[in-house]
């Protein structure tokens, strides 16, 4: 899989081309049955198809664009690397940054002041 066919996390590999020939409109069901188990890669996981926009009520789609759009928009989390990681410089005297995947607090923490 080339980083040329990675969006935003999201990585489709074959099934992008598959979805990109197929007939449309297609409904909701069509779709999932011939697709459902198809993989798609997230950062550090891979779900079906079906996990990711099974939940989603849309009965039909017109066209590429829109399931596209749909996995776009379901999935979760997962398709981010590390959570809040930031390659720029730390935060300034009294700045407040989420700290990068830091559970039980409020998400912000100052930098400490000598």
């Amino acid at each position: 899989m080339s980083d040329k066919s990675r969006e935003r996390g999201v990585e489709l590999g074959d099934l992008r081309g598959k979805l990109q020939d197929e007939t449309y409109p297609i409904s909701r069901d069509e779709l999932l049955e011939d697709y459902g188990d198809e993989g798609i890669q997230l950062s550090d996981t891979t779900m079906t198809l079906e996990e990711v926009i099974g939940s989603l009520g849309e009965d039909e789609f017109q066209d590429y664009g829109e399931v596209e759009g749909a996995i776009m928009n379901m999935v979760g989390d997962e398709a981010i690397g590390r959570k809040n990681y930031s390659d720029r410089t730390p935060p300034a005297m009294g700045e407040k940054r989420q700290d990068e995947g830091a559970p039980d607090n409020d998400g912000y923490s100052e930098q400490e002041s000598f």
